[in-house]
């Protein structure tokens, strides 16, 4: 195997020498690899925020308390 040799040639060439059991490890990464630049291509991830699929969207607002970090340095450090 020369080194102009064409890279996806070389790939498989590699992945012949591999047992039988360590091929699904091979075709699990190149899986992740594929799905890493499908994110990357997305533009803007899709949000889907209709609160009746989603009960948490439903109760935002639901309580009003002041600033919840007001005075924290206090609370937690004390005067």
């Amino acid at each position: 195997m020369s080194a102009g040799t064409p890279l996806k040639e070389r790939l498989a060439q590699e992945i012949d020498k591999l047992p039988e059991d360590r091929l699904q490890e091979v075709l699990n990464f190149v899986r992740y690899l594929l799905s890493r630049e499908q994110m990357a291509r997305k533009k803007e991830p899709e949000m889907d925020l209709d609160p009746a699929k989603d009960p948490i969207l439903s109760f935002i607002g639901g309580v009003s308390l002041g600033t919840l970090a007001k005075d924290i340095d206090r609370e937690l450090y004390g005067e």
